[in-house]
């Protein structure tokens, strides 16, 4: 009954979501949900009907789609200075971890699952978590969020999800490094700033950052 909100159209599309690769492909066709009228915390079911998705509706979208295919719906945040916080939903395949994720920044989307343990694939964020003034901002991750804690409240088909992104503030953090390591961080210029920045949503506003 976990799914009873969804359509059978939506649920066509689920059930052909039947891998992370073929996931990751559909979440990277979605369009960026810019917020133009207002901030939006759409369900999965939404995410579905509107056709786009900001870092944290594609993330929970993931894993809906990574819940419908027996996997749990494990979501980590991913806190930063200065900048946005990401979000992005992980999953393991033959012991290793691996993500899918939606970002306005070429190098904040998925990764395989390669990785050994949790903070080692959020390492693999940090060279390309920057802010537009080029510093690398990346500074906390956290523990997996199981969502299906919020079974009762219907996350997966209502109109908004504003609990699950006040739950990912209040989580457990783990600091990446100290302070002092991060005055030694240099900033992000020249051909990596500008290849990050590949598909940046209005990219006019930006233009002058990439000369």
């Amino acid at each position: 009954m976990e799914f009873a909100g969804f359509s059978g159209r939506h649920l066509r599309v689920l059930r052909a979501l039947s891998s992370p690769k073929k996931l990751q492909e559909f979440v990277e066709s979605l369009a960026y949900n810019l917020e133009e009228e207002r901030e939006t915390a759409f369900s999965p079911r939404r995410v579905l009907e509107e056709r786009k998705a900001h870092c944290l509706e594609a993330a929970v979208f993931a894993a809906c789609a990574l819940r419908f295919q027996g996997r749990p719906p494990l979501l980590v945040d991913l806190r930063a200075v200065r900048d946005e916080d990401h979000v992005i939903c992980v999953f393991q395949s033959d012991g290793r971890w691996g993500s899918v994720a939606k970002s306005k920044f070429t190098g904040l989307r998925s990764r395989d699952p390669v990785y050994k343990s949790l903070r080692e694939l959020v390492l693999s964020y940090f060279e390309g978590y920057y802010n537009l003034a080029g510093e690398k901002t990346l500074r906390e991750y956290s523990i997996p969020l199981d969502l299906r804690c919020f079974d009762s409240k219907g996350w997966m088909s209502r109109d908004e999800i504003w609990f699950i992104s006040d739950a990912l503030e209040e989580v457990r953090h783990y600091k990446l490094f100290g302070e002092k390591c991060a005055k030694n961080l240099r900033r992000l210029k020249g051909d990596l700033f500008r290849a990050g920045l590949v598909g940046y949503p209005k990219v006019e506003k930006v233009r002058h950052l990439l000369k």
